[in-house]
């Protein structure tokens, strides 16, 4: 059985959590030590579970990558909330419209906060 939601709508909810969610997933897979797979799990995807959870997004300008990889990205400052905690942080993102890294995240105290977080990136 496959359980889906949307990681915005899951944090929005105090009662209902991401990390929550992903170990009651994990533990009906793999048993005992879920906890800790959920941790490394939103970790090593951190960048994409941020960008999922953004309520608000605000345009930098492009990324100047020093790699020849010849992919282009922009910086873009984001708040959300992610596992019942609000955020603002600076993504890169591509073209696509996918996430390639965060630089700079920092949680707040309100949704006022991580806006104006939000509002002083550059």
């Amino acid at each position: 059985m496959g359980m889906v939601r949307c990681i915005g709508t899951a944090s929005e909810r105090s009662n209902d959590r991401v990390i929550a969610t992903l170990m009651a997933g994990l533990e009906i897979e793999f048993g005992r030590g879920a906890e800790v797979l959920a941790h490394h799990f939103v970790e090593a995807e951190e960048s994409d579970f941020l960008w999922e959870a953004r309520i608000d997004e605000r345009w930098l300008g492009s990324y100047e990558s020093s790699d020849e990889d010849g992919l282009e990205l922009d910086r873009i400052a984001i708040c959300g909330r992610f596992d019942g905690r609000w955020f603002a942080s600076v993504m890169l993102v591509d073209g696509d419209g996918m996430a390639h890294a965060a630089m700079g995240k920092r949680f707040c105290r309100s949704r006022k906060s991580a806006r104006a977080a939000m509002a002083d990136a550059h």
